[in-house]
């Protein structure tokens, strides 16, 4: 029961790979696909409390693994209901792109449960190639072939960063002798500060800063975004980031809460973030580059969370990671709705939208004044959450700049706003149909950006209660390359 979850996206990956092998079933592969998702969401729910540490101490189940595996597979979910029928994607080739979904989604579920850091590069890797794949699966059109520019890049600084953290996870292994995470907090501790434990930790957290976008590990993006077709970038813009966070706070965890070196990195790292993303997200006029940069930002106020070293901070950054994860899939499935076979959609392409479509008109503004940080919506509640464990802690100049970017952020989101709402297209504006899929994932968005904003404790108090002996010892099992000899 504790490793349900898992064992429903693994069976529902190896029938879509028998799917994939015939011709022409790219309908009956997208149908298992969600079938998979919807009974993974269900495993979820039912293995809430489940609780178990499998594999011989590298995999636990607890609180913390359960709840973000819940958020996982509800953002698998609307992926698959926003991909419709994949205008992008070649029939031929759209069985093996569900399948990739379903692998990249497995490795995310094992990655949130890995407490062992041979198992977490296997199950981050796992999550990583499919997307790898997907990127230049996108169809070529005339005078347009930037997804194998994209697809470079992707892989290309993966490979880059995961070369770095693994280089950082051998100095961690080598300063304490095991695997283990809990054991290595335990052992970490009296030498935390020492000048190649922070070196480790450091280079430990690249692979998770490329996964987050946080500037310097952030070129991909923007290319990455606009060159993959708009149900890939939607996908690689939400789920990957969940797991990012949720491994970067076992990571964090590892240090003291008073080392204030590694604090400092952080919030230079978040400062560099939040500056970059929001200037140049200023001049974008390509809708997905704009998502692409304010993502890059969005990373760097997710960071300021960890900035703090203390439990409420890595709540607050698990908490506006998923509220951030509810808004931009809000703004895809206005993108795959509002495109034209799968192109690209420009800013300008948005005016008249609340005539054209009121219901994706209102999910976009719902998205776009959540991301700006806008009350009631989960946006605001998000950010405030993160300021105020940062102030508690004493990060005051942090704060401060972090609300500067936020007002700076509300400009370009403004503009998408009002092209939506006050723009006038340039050709007759003709309504776009929308099927029950599409209005359901629509309502259940908004819903859950205002919910979450408006009852924030339904989520973040969960969250704060699950971290409560994130990295203490598994009892009874020996981990992973225990004690090794050196």
């Amino acid at each position: 029961m504790a490793f349900l979850p898992e064992l429903v996206l693994l069976a529902g990956g190896l029938v879509l790979f028998f799917v994939a092998t015939g011709e022409g079933l790219a309908a009956r592969a997208r149908l298992v696909a969600l079938l998979t998702a919807l009974a993974t969401l269900l495993a979820c729910i039912v293995c809430l409390s489940q609780e178990a540490v499998l594999f011989s101490g590298a995999y636990r189940v607890d609180g913390f693994s359960q709840l973000l595996k819940l958020v996982l597979s509800g953002g698998f979910t609307a992926v698959l209901l926003l991909s419709g029928r994949l205008p992008d994607i070649r029939e031929r080739i759209q069985p093996e792109y569900y399948l990739f979904i379903t692998l990249s989604v497995t490795g995310l579920l094992m990655l949130v449960s890995c407490v062992d850091f041979i198992a977490l590069v296997i199950a981050l890797e796992l999550s990583s190639f499919p997307l790898y794949l997907m990127v230049p699966m996108r169809r070529e059109r005339e005078g347009q072939r930037s997804q194998m520019e994209s697809a470079v890049k992707y892989i290309m600084f993966g490979v880059a960063a995961n070369g770095i953290m693994l280089f950082g996870l051998s100095y961690l292994f080598g300063l304490t002798g095991t695997t283990s995470l809990p054991l290595m907090a335990a052992q970490l501790q009296p030498m935390v500060h020492s000048p190649l434990a922070v070196l480790g930790l450091a280079l430990a957290f690249s692979g998770l800063y490329y996964k987050l976008a946080i500037f310097p590990f952030h070129f991909w993006t923007p290319d990455v975004y606009q060159g993959a077709s708009n149900e890939t970038a939607g996908l690689i813009a939400t789920l990957p980031k969940i797991g990012a966070v949720a491994v970067l706070v076992r990571f964090v965890s590892l240090a003291s809460t008073d080392h204030a070196t590694l604090a400092a990195m952080l919030g230079a790292l978040a400062i560099a973030s939040m500056f970059y993303g929001n200037l140049i997200a200023l001049g974008q006029t390509d809708f997905k580059r704009l998502l692409g940069y304010s993502g890059i930002a969005h990373a760097g106020y997710a960071v300021v969370g960890f900035v703090t070293l203390s439990d409420p901070g890595f709540a607050a950054a698990l908490y506006y990671i998923t509220g951030y994860m509810l808004m931009v899939l809000a703004c895809f499935v206005v993108i795959c709705r509002v495109s034209k076979d799968g192109t690209n959609v420009a800013i300008a392409d948005l005016a008249g939208l609340h005539r054209r479509s009121p219901l994706l008109a209102a999910t976009l503004i719902v998205g776009v004044f959540g991301l700006a940080g806008i009350p009631p919506f989960v946006g605001f509640f998000g950010k405030l959450s993160l300021l105020t464990a940062a102030v508690d802690t004493g990060h005051l100049a942090l704060v401060i700049i972090t609300m500067v970017n936020a007002a700076i952020a509300v400009y370009y989101y403004l503009r998408v706003v009002r092209e939506a709402v006050f723009g006038d297209p340039v050709e007759a504006a003709t309504p776009i149909t929308l099927d029950l899929a599409t209005r359901i994932l629509c309502v259940t968005l908004i819903v859950a950006i205002v919910a979450l904003g408006v009852a924030p404790g339904l989520l973040i108090d969960p969250l704060a209660e699950s971290l409560n002996g994130l990295n203490l010892p598994l009892a009874g099992i020996p981990p992973i390359a225990e004690n090794v000899s050196l």
